[in-house]
């Protein structure tokens, strides 16, 4: 810095910091939307892409040329026209190249461009591309000034603003993006339903949006699959270009002999990754979410294949398959928003009509553009040819012309020459020219004929055109026609146009007990005091030995079967429900209950029942508060529980009896006893429920139900089985203190 710098003027300006920071940002914003993230509706592409196709063009990269090396595509790209990271450029034109996610290739890849497990290219250094045939289709027409071209980033070359496209390459390979306040997604079609519904917008420009949609039925996607959206929701979606479409993997039963089978998934949905779709279905095994799936295997080559076993035959494919669809991406919503530039210009949320229209328009654009440039050059050679006809007609005066003139072309522009029948005419600066630079073995009279030849073809061809530019009629008969070659290029009659995804009807599965998945088969289930569970194969004595952790014992153990649903309630009044298939086997110690159930950890098992229909629970806590329960509202649906019996903190389950008899007994630590009639109780499904019997001091020991006239039994000490029939004696109103336990009662204050 020099010591008069300080001397320098500045130019300071002020403003808001709210309004700078709104300018700066909206500029952001607007070069987001219009140059990234949303695509043009006339092209169907962004930047990026459209400079890859571009850039490819200018090295000569035909679809039947020779490939080149990734990289030096990208950095092309890079270094001329998109000044961004050569990863991002590779990532784009390497996307192009799948067929897994573009309908209609642009890129012919050769090497690793990715799979459909969601595996990532090679580096570009290992990968070679050029254009594919559809390409060739968008590109045409750039070199007869069919669009209008703007210059790079650094003003040292020019690009194309849009491609020409001959086909609708928006809908026909779809596109996704996120811009500054609006996003896009728009799914792939079938090329020949939408040039079928651009012949049907030819010839009737206000045709509904009903016929269209006959004509483009939904999206054609390339993984396949099966669209299950009804009509009319595709209609309407079509209509206001934002909605949904179900999209569901395609599937076949595979018979196995002897009554088993499996399901082979063989299309699965659009932008779902193989490899995670299988980790998906393995942690429903896992976690035993679909009960009925046994095992997932993937047998994918070039095709995929992914089979499903079943665990019992007696589901039906169909429901299972069903669960999945609920569970996993073999079914997915795919979000339809049909936001694009229209024009290059102005972000817009368009119907089907709308994108198609905007192409259609495009499309005369670039046909009167290209016309209009070939009447240019059709003009230029006709100059030409004229000078070489006159020339012809005056041959040896040319000669002598150019042998004896130090400068030939003035003075054969000077020079006033026979044309035909007395005619005369000067010739033009270009005329002269074009004769100077003729070569002498063109100077034969075969020569002659054939300019005048293409003289009149060329006059013939110029009527043509001017005709053309002149009628829109013939304009829209030419773009017809045009379309019409694409559609025999690209149509469903070629292996590439065939439709791929097909209709189906969402016919919903009614859900089928887990029970009827499961092979029914008996169990023992043991329950320790520190809460370990197991299930022992087969009805094993309850009394049986079975060892145990040091220190553990036995606590609960039944007899039940793998389609049970097991109850434990805690001694937080809290219900917890256990599939006996979902235990873990009896080989080992088995696990701790908490592992299966979010049991608190200072709350302990207090009983274990298996809720059977029709059949009503007793249940009561520890302060003497009760009421009968019907057994299938103990059965809870999620890991948490369900909260069953309230109660006062301090209190626990106490009492967990089915329901026999039309009488209720219960005893208290004071060893007092009431009975006293069934019907005095509420039926509840949950709540803290009556008082049983009330207590000066402790609180409830056990209660019972049974029958009155059968009279009521227990075990004296000695284990031998007493019953008393004269109960009249405890007998009384719910709620009383009640009196001493006959002689001989246990000394547990329990019934049993």
């Amino acid at each position: 810095m020099s010591e008069n710098d300080d001397d320098l003027p500045v130019s300071l300006t002020s403003e808001p910091l709210s309004r700078a920071i709104g300018e700066r940002y909206l500029t952001y914003a607007l070069s987001t939307i219009m140059h990234r993230a949303l695509p043009d509706a006339r092209d169907g592409l962004k930047p990026v892409h459209r400079r890859i196709l571009y850039a490819m063009r200018e090295l000569k990269l035909s679809p039947t040329g020779g490939f080149r090396k990734s990289a030096k595509i990208s950095g092309d790209v890079m270094g001329n026209y998109h000044p961004h990271g050569d990863a991002a450029i590779y990532d784009a034109m390497a996307r192009l190249a799948q067929d897994f996610a573009m309908r209609y290739p642009l890129v012919d890849g050769q090497g690793n461009f990715g799979n459909i497990d969601g595996d990532n290219p090679a580096a570009s250094r290992y990968t070679e591309a050029r254009l594919a045939h559809p390409s060739e289709a968008l590109l045409e027409g750039l070199a007869e000034n069919a669009v209008d071209f703007r210059p790079n980033y650094d003003g040292t070359l020019e690009e194309p603003v849009v491609l020409p496209a001959a086909f609708p390459n928006l809908l026909a390979n779809g596109s996704s993006g996120i811009a500054v306040g609006m996003a896009t997604n728009i799914p792939p079609h079938n090329l020949h339903e939408l040039i079928d519904g651009c012949f049907a917008l030819i010839k009737t420009p206000d045709l509904s949006d009903e016929a269209l949609v006959e004509l483009v039925p939904g999206p054609d996607f390339p993984t396949g699959g099966v669209l299950v959206e009804p009509r009319e929701s595709i209609l309407e979606n079509y209509r206001s270009g934002r909605g949904a479409f179900r999209l569901r993997a395609r599937w076949e039963v595979e018979d196995l002999g002897r009554g088993m089978w499996q399901i082979v998934v063989t299309e699965i949905p659009y932008q779902v990754q193989k490899s995670k779709l299988i980790e998906r279905l393995a942690e429903l095994i896992q976690t035993k979410k679909v009960p009925a799936l046994a095992d997932v295997r993937d047998e994918s080559a070039e095709d995929v294949r992914i089979v499903l076993e079943p665990r019992t035959r007696t589901v039906e494919p169909a429901q299972l398959m069903g669960m999945l669809f609920r569970s996993s991406d073999l079914e997915l919503r795919f979000n339809m928003n049909m936001n694009v530039l229209i024009d290059g210009r102005v972000p817009k949320v368009c119907s089907l009509k709308e994108v198609l229209r905007a192409f259609l328009d495009h499309r005369r654009d670039v046909l009167c553009r290209r016309s209009e440039h070939r009447l240019d050059k059709i003009a230029h050679r006709l100059e030409v040819l004229n000078g070489y006809i006159i020339a012809y007609l005056n041959l040896d005066r040319v000669i002598e012309i150019i042998r004896t003139e130090d400068e030939p072309k003035p003075a054969l522009m000077a020079e006033n020459w026979a044309v035909v029948d007395g005619e005369r005419a000067f010739l033009t600066e270009v005329q002269a020219e074009a004769i100077l630079n003729m070569r002498l073995r063109s100077l034969r009279k075969l020569e002659e004929m054939e300019l005048r030849n293409e003289r009149d073809a060329l006059m013939a061809e110029r009527a043509d055109l001017q005709g053309l530019l002149a009628s829109e009629r013939e304009q829209w008969k030419r773009i017809t026609a045009q379309l019409k070659e694409v559609q025999k290029q690209f149509g469903k009659a070629t292996a590439m146009g065939a439709r791929r995804t097909s209709f189906g009807d969402a016919a919903e599965v009614e859900d089928v007990p887990i029970e009827a998945m499961i092979e029914r088969e008996p169990i023992t289930v043991i329950l320790s005091k520190m809460g370990w569970v197991r299930a022992l194969k087969g009805h094993q004595p309850l009394d049986a030995e079975v060892k145990f952790k040091d220190g553990d014992g036995p606590l609960f153990a039944l007899h039940a079967e793998t389609t049970d649903r097991i109850v434990a309630l805690g001694s937080n009044g809290r219900a917890f429900t256990v599939l006996g298939a979902n235990l873990p086997g009896g080989r080992g110690m088995g696990e701790p209950l908490r592992l299966i159930v979010d049991l608190p950890n200072e709350a302990e098992i207090t009983h274990l029942v298996i809720p059977k229909a029709g059949e009503k629970y007793l249940l009561a806590s520890s302060d003497g508060d009760g009421f009968v329960v019907p057994g299938e509202e103990l059965v809870a649906q999620t890991r948490a529980g369900k909260q069953v019996l309230n109660m006062r903190e301090g209190a626990r389950t106490q009492v967990c009896r089915p329901v026999v008899g039309d009488h209720v007994a219960c005893v208290g630590e004071n060893r007092k006893m009431l009975v006293f009639a069934l019907d005095e109780l509420p039926e509840m499904a949950r709540g803290k429920g009556v008082r049983l019997q009330k207590y000066k001091d402790g609180g409830l020991s056990d209660a019972i139900t049974f029958a009155l006239a059968d009279g009521l039994s227990w075990k004296d000490p000695a284990g031998r089985t007493r019953s008393e029939t004269d109960l009249g004696e405890w007998l009384a109103k719910r709620a009383s203190a009640g009196r001493m336990a006959p002689r001989g009662f246990p000394r547990d204050n329990r019934f049993c």
